[in-house]
């Protein structure tokens, strides 16, 4: 591979534009731009995740290839025109998330994130996906976008909800179930 990052500084983005994979100059608040940030804090978030607590192998090689992935997505995002993000990472999370599902209690009301510490940044970065999805998806509005990139990111937001569960469950937590406000009526 060489020396890829032999200069961490340039001094190019200083007038607010950065640079995209084919040579590109576009605006730091561009939309690809956004997409991009979004799944770099995402990878960071699922980082910070799996340096909380001991978690059992397989799901730490899952998150890892998460990881992967979404550099592979940010990658592809940097290039404009590009396709090459294929429906079977998408499988692969819906495979995950039936085998890790399977192993909870069906939820009789929604949650409020938490449970325990890894349990809580597994929600923040299953926010942090969502927003990646929007940012994304309002990126396709405006430039054509790999759909399996849409489907891949909407696949991990369920998949981080269900090992957020399963986190709260290893680490003995608590789920906190939501409270649903009881509404009067004026009549």
């Amino acid at each position: 591979m060489g020396h890829r990052l032999s200069r961490i500084f340039t001094r190019k983005g200083d007038k607010g534009t950065t640079g995209l994979g084919d040579g590109t100059q576009v605006g730091k608040d561009h939309p690809r731009i956004e997409a991009i940030g979004d799944i770099d804090e995402l990878n960071s978030m699922i980082g910070l995740l799996l340096n909380t607590q001991e978690m059992p192998k397989d799901l730490h090689h899952s998150l890892t290839e998460i990881q992967q992935t979404l550099f592979n997505i940010g990658g592809e995002l940097s290039l404009p025109g590009t396709s090459a993000f294929k429906a079977k990472p998408v499988t692969g999370l819906e495979k995950q998330l039936e085998m890790y599902n399977a192993t909870l209690t069906p939820l009789r009301e929604f949650i409020l994130p938490g449970g325990n510490e890894s349990s809580a940044r597994c929600h923040l970065a299953r926010a942090v996906c969502r927003r990646a999805e929007r940012h994304v998806y309002g990126l396709s509005r405006i430039q054509p976008v790999n759909e399996h990139i849409l489907a891949y990111l909407n696949r991990l937001s369920d998949l981080l909800f269900v090992i957020s569960r399963v986190l709260t469950r290893l680490g003995n937590g608590r789920e906190t179930y939501w409270r649903s406000p009881r509404i009067k009526s004026d009549s």
